[in-house]
């Protein structure tokens, strides 16, 4: 799925998540969340598109979260549907540090 919005949205001091976390941002006006695997930022939309669970809160697992209410799960990567009930994708983003916060571009691939 590809995001709509701009090519670049810059998040200046926002903090990444410590390994293994997750927060919260608001990126032009959209709920994103942002995960920490190891070192490797991942970046997705923050509510589950079936009933608008908070993804920031699910369970990790690998390159997978389980949104905490109905348990879809989502690749962090692409933001695709691994398990329902949820049937559409979430928006998913590249994430780097740069500066004193973070960059958010979206993904098309």
């Amino acid at each position: 799925m590809e995001p709509s919005g701009p090519a670049r949205i810059v998040l200046a001091g926002v903090v990444p998540p410590a390994d293994g976390g997750a927060i919260r941002v608001v990126a032009d006006g959209t709920p994103v969340a942002v995960f920490n695997r190891g070192g490797t930022l991942y970046a997705i939309g923050a509510r589950c598109p079936h009933v608008g669970g908070p993804l920031d809160q699910g369970t990790v697992t690998g390159h997978r979260v389980r949104c905490p209410w109905h348990g879809s799960v989502f690749d962090l990567e692409t933001g695709a549907v691994v398990t329902g009930p949820a049937e559409t994708p979430v928006p998913a983003y590249r994430v780097r540090v740069e500066g004193d916060g973070l960059v958010l571009e979206p993904r098309t691939s």
